[in-house]
């Protein structure tokens, strides 16, 4: 049996070398179709880098924030919580020494504060974020002059501050706003230097500043609300959000006892979800469109061996005569079904590949966009093969069945 196999594939594959042209056009489009599949997908797994790439810089979706609750509602009422815990840069160094999956721990304290300009008499109210030193670092802000406050500055309430650009614009009245380092800038009445200017973004439109975490009782002004720290918890990668957050929970009840109507634990794993979805969806929306191409060169494929079976029906004849068995005739057609489809496929996976890297070159250089990038995967290729094989397989099957149930004496007798 293993022998009658390996006679007959080795027969279609011969005949395929007897009409090269022919074979030639006959893999046109699976290698078309399997090029836009490959395409489409190293596209997708680019963008979806890319989208991940994004949330992650820009969004605190890694970041497992841990937050009092102040409040809490009963039938309809909401009613104040007497017994919330209130967290100290003891529980955030406890919280950094005790977690394992944490890559950074913060605090962090916001509230609102005038902020005034002496040199330009430019007032602004602005958003205050009370941070602890390495809070650049764990939101990853970006400068354009200047630092984020050192961990000395932060313990001793040293009088700095690091103003976004739009702020540091808005204060420098016409000027530029690096013009604003080295200034001192009045936030609430209390004078403090501007050592940092945040880097801008597209669509910044909010005024914030930073200052240390210990200077929030001065800056900020005295509310009749509560106002309590937010303990941040960031996890090494995305994957391990959920992890990260268990073992939060678990730090959490170990820390402060039963804690579920006092205490808050979130993440905001949802923003990637959303984004992610959205790809899976464009993929299998364009790969239901490359499908159309497979399918076409799979009729392809089809045709021409039907036209090859009509050709060789006195050979078929004839093989049948000295002993060949449908079985072999079978497996002779759809090996050269299968070869076209795969020699297709190879031939599409490289033209697909460089395509979606050419495309990309082309887009990074029209939209700036350096996060965008085409990604080669082996789930791609074992893709494109299994696709070449379900085609091959497919449309051969039909004019392999024909040539099997051709009698010997009619084939013999064909014309």
């Amino acid at each position: 049996m293993r022998f009658s196999v390996v006679a007959a594939s080795r027969v279609g594959l011969d005949a395929l070398r007897v009409n090269p042209l022919r074979t030639a056009l006959s893999t046109l489009g699976v290698i078309i179709g399997v090029a836009s599949l490959v395409a489409v997908l190293s596209l997708g797994d680019g963008m979806e880098r890319m989208a991940r790439a994004e949330v992650e810089r820009t969004t605190d979706v890694q970041t497992v924030s841990v937050t009092s609750r102040t409040t809490e509602t009963i039938d309809g009422q909401t009613l104040p919580v007497r017994d919330y815990p209130v967290f100290t840069l003891a529980d955030a160094t406890a919280a950094r020494d005790e977690i394992d999956r944490a890559s950074g721990v913060s605090l962090s304290l916001a509230g609102r504060a005038t902020v005034e300009s002496p040199q330009t008499g430019k007032r602004r109210s602005t958003g205050v974020t009370a941070t602890l030193a390495d809070a650049d670092q764990f939101m990853r802000l970006q400068f354009t002059d200047g630092r984020y406050f050192s961990p000395v500055e932060a313990s001793r309430n040293a009088p700095v501050v690091v103003l976004s650009n739009k702020l540091a614009q808005e204060l420098a009245a016409g000027r530029s706003p690096s013009s604003m380092l080295g200034r001192t800038v009045r936030v609430n009445g209390n004078p403090r230097e501007v050592i940092g200017i945040l880097a801008p973004y597209k669509g910044e439109f909010a005024l914030n500043l930073y200052v240390p975490f210990v200077a929030a009782s001065v800056v900020l002004p005295a509310t009749t609300a509560p106002r309590t720290p937010t303990l941040l918890v960031k996890a090494k990668r995305l994957e391990e959000v959920d992890v990260t957050k268990g073992l939060v929970e678990d730090w959490v009840a170990q820390r402060f006892g039963r804690w579920e109507g006092r205490i808050q634990v979130q993440t905001s794993t949802q923003r990637l979800a959303q984004a992610t979805d959205g790809i899976f969806v464009f993929k299998l929306f364009m790969g239901a469109l490359t499908g159309i191409s497979l399918l076409v060169g799979g009729i392809g494929i089809m045709n021409v061996l039907l036209a090859s079976v009509t050709e060789r029906t006195r050979e078929i004849g004839v093989r049948k005569a000295l002993g060949a068995r449908g079985r072999d005739i079978l497996v002779q057609f759809l090996a050269e079904s299968v070869a076209i489809s795969g020699a297709g496929s190879l031939l599409g996976v490289a033209l697909g590949l460089s395509g979606a890297f050419a495309i990309v070159a082309g887009i990074r250089a029209q939209a700036q966009a350096i996060y965008l990038d085409a990604t080669f995967s082996w789930s791609t290729v074992l893709s494109a093969a299994f696709s070449a094989i379900v085609v091959g397989l497919t449309f051969g099957t039909y004019p392999a069945r024909r040539a099997a149930r051709l009698s010997p004496i009619d084939a013999i007798r064909h014309e």
